[in-house]
């Protein structure tokens, strides 16, 4: 009799982006996004190549206006008159005029609900009756239809692209801060898709808090599924930092999903140059099967509120993966509040045990930072920003930072942080107390010693 198989991957529909197709029984496809301006077509071409080269399948821009996206068709010429034929997706948000324009030039468009029509948070609650919730919904049609048609005409696939740090205060006001809210930002979209018959789509939902985004992934494919939808699913943990933090966070909490058979793309969002998410995000991939296995026996294992993992890999960082996506779920579950890691050439694992611990928001022993990527919205350096503000405050326990390269997530998915660092223009940043701005528009070259000057406040050094 043949072995039951641990680990079964959900199946999907497949959306086709340019040569490539996604969900279905096709590859988990490894993807990133470029950090360079959009309107620097050279830069732009020799950062996808390096994505590419790296084994990245699709490389996404940031198109934040009109010119951007029409610049695309250059960076598309340049990279396909050189042999890279990976499709290239367009990030748009707040203009749903530039996803018309994107849609034209680029193999996939990522429009974000929170966004797309409804005007930019303000954290107010607004009250509305089912007609006027009602009209609002029809205003998102208005939108969505031509822009769908668009992409009919262009064979262009879409990504719904809903971020925990990006809900509009539409959606706030009727179904709070939580999963079903999140998950509902995406169906108001979906459905319209459905009514079209538009079926070359792809869905994400992100968070920076790893128990947010797996928790509202697994509400999102229940409802899907209650709904006749099976779309295929981008998985990544928004902000996840970088460095050691950065791995453990986006192992931990796509790790947990993808052991479960969740995903058919993923991004490791990580605050390093592009090329570098792309190999640890093939690690993931290529350690489901056997980590989907490890998770069973660890979940064995439990004793006294303790995972007792034992672990082999050839690698330090491949150690640190692959504890962190074995246990991810478990710990997001709370089937167990402690981690005890073994491994055959290590004695003393409790500092990585505590790492997985904080990614999965269980025990919290260092500072968290909740560190974008960037991409070409952000205007400050953001990799040296992150090493000034770590260097000067990493011994601080339980102290969460935020830094953010543009508004797009940032007051949202720091709404947990104590403080937070946005990019507000071209070298000016603005301080956060919670969701508070306390301080605009700071020239870059004071804002890491005000920043710390309003740490300084509360938390004496």
């Amino acid at each position: 009799m043949e072995e039951q198989r641990i680990y079964q991957r959900r199946k999907s529909t497949v959306t086709h982006v340019g040569g490539i197709k996604i969900g279905g029984d096709n590859p988990i496809r490894i993807q990133s996004m470029g950090t360079v301006d959009t309107n620097d077509t050279e830069g732009c071409v020799a950062q996808a190549k390096r994505i590419i080269d790296a084994g990245g399948e699709l490389v996404r821009f940031t198109t934040q206006g009109t010119r951007e996206a029409e610049n695309m068709k250059n960076i598309s010429a340049r990279l396909k008159a050189d042999g890279y034929m990976t499709p290239l997706v367009a990030d748009v948000h707040f203009t749903a005029r530039v996803a018309d324009v994107a849609a034209l030039y680029c193999e996939k468009v990522r429009i974000n609900p929170g966004n797309y029509v409804d005007p930019g948070r303000t954290f107010k609650h607004l009250e509305y009756t089912d007609e006027e919730y009602a009209e609002e919904l029809k205003k998102i049609e208005a939108k969505l239809v031509p822009f769908l048609n668009i992409c009919k005409e262009h064979h262009t696939a879409i990504r719904i692209g809903v971020n925990h740090g990006s809900l509009s205060d539409r959606i706030m006001s009727r179904y709070g801060d939580t999963p079903e809210g999140i998950v509902e930002s995406c169906m108001e979209f979906l459905r319209i898709c459905k009514r079209e018959d538009f079926n070359d789509i792809v869905i994400s939902i992100k968070a920076s808090n790893t128990v947010v985004m797996v928790t509202t992934v697994r509400l999102l494919v229940k409802t899907m599924d209650q709904e006749d939808m099976h779309y295929p699913l981008h998985l990544g943990v928004t902000e996840a930092g970088e460095g050691e933090d950065g791995r453990i966070k986006s192992a931990v909490g796509i790790g947990a999903l993808l052991t479960e058979g969740i995903g058919d793309t993923i991004r490791v969002s990580l605050s390093e140059e592009p090329e570098c998410e792309i190999p640890v995000a093939r690690k993931l991939v290529d350690m489901i099967e056997e980590c989907a296995r490890l998770r069973q026996e660890a979940e064995a294992s439990i004793k006294d509120d303790t995972i007792f993992l034992n672990l082999d890999a050839p690698d330090w960082e491949t150690l640190q993966l692959k504890a962190a996506m074995v246990v991810g779920g478990l710990l997001i579950d709370r089937k167990a509040t402690k981690l005890v890691i073994n491994q055959s050439n290590l004695n003393n694992l409790t500092n990585l045990a505590d790492a997985i611990l904080q990614a999965a928001r269980i025990k919290f022993t260092k500072t968290e930072y909740i560190s974008c990527p960037g991409c070409g919205r952000t205007l400050y350096n953001l990799q040296e920003t992150i090493a000034k503000i770590k260097a000067a405050t990493s011994h601080l326990v339980g102290l969460k930072i935020g830094i953010m390269g543009c508004i797009v997530n940032g007051p949202g998915e720091m709404a947990d942080a104590d403080y937070g660092y946005v990019g507000a223009g071209r070298g000016k940043i603005s301080l956060y107390k919670k969701k508070v701005c306390v301080e605009k528009n700071i020239p870059e070259a004071e804002a890491v010693d005000k920043l710390l000057e309003l740490i300084n406040q509360d938390y004496q050094t």
